[in-house]
């Protein structure tokens, strides 16, 4: 009974050591860098419905190693400035969260993709001392052009809502955006 309880336990090892080493790859990993506009269409804040926004992240591929399209994970860390009616009451919003993007097509010179995420964010008011933490949902769609070269070009559309708590109210306060952003993506 043992010699066959050690015979087994041997062909099960080899032949999972066989599978592992093929299916055991390194996921690709892509840094990416956008910048771009954004539009405040609401805001319960003082500020002007404008701002500009600069974030970088850091992805992995999670499928599409066979030839289907690509899905994403990424840890994103961005910055925006919103501007106000003046220097005092302008303000900016950091925000780090995660990420998913699925890629709509496999191959081509243009790939569309989709994609969401979940950010947590801490806005600061020039003239409101300390700042609020908060939480923003995002959906974007957009286009990644490669360039046969060691990094893509993407553009997207993106849009979020934020909404920060209002400490001593059972309303609180919120901003929804819509960003146009273009990026490089190694």
């Amino acid at each position: 009974m043992k010699k066959i309880l050690f015979i087994a336990t041997f062909i099960l090892s080899v032949v999972f050591a066989t599978n592992a080493q093929e299916a055991l790859k390194k996921a690709p990993k892509f840094v990416s860098v956008e910048m771009g506009y954004r539009y405040l269409p609401t805001t319960t804040y003082d500020i002007k419905n404008q701002g500009f926004t600069l974030l970088a992240d850091y992805a992995w591929q999670l499928s599409g190693f066979t030839g289907k399209p690509a899905a994403y994970l990424s840890v994103p860390l961005g910055y925006t400035h919103l501007f106000g009616s003046n220097e005092a009451s302008s303000g900016g919003m950091l925000s780090y969260g995660w990420t998913v993007r699925h890629e709509l097509k496999a191959t081509g010179k243009a790939i569309p993709f989709i994609g969401y995420g979940l950010l947590l964010n801490q806005l600061r008011i020039n003239d409101t001392p300390g700042s609020v933490f908060g939480h923003q949902t995002c959906l974007n769609a957009g286009y990644r052009f490669k360039t046969g070269k060691k990094f893509d070009l993407y553009t997207k559309l993106e849009y979020s809502y934020a909404r920060f708590p209002h400490l001593g109210s059972k309303k609180s306060d919120s901003m929804q955006g819509v960003e146009l952003k273009v990026g490089v993506r190694l």
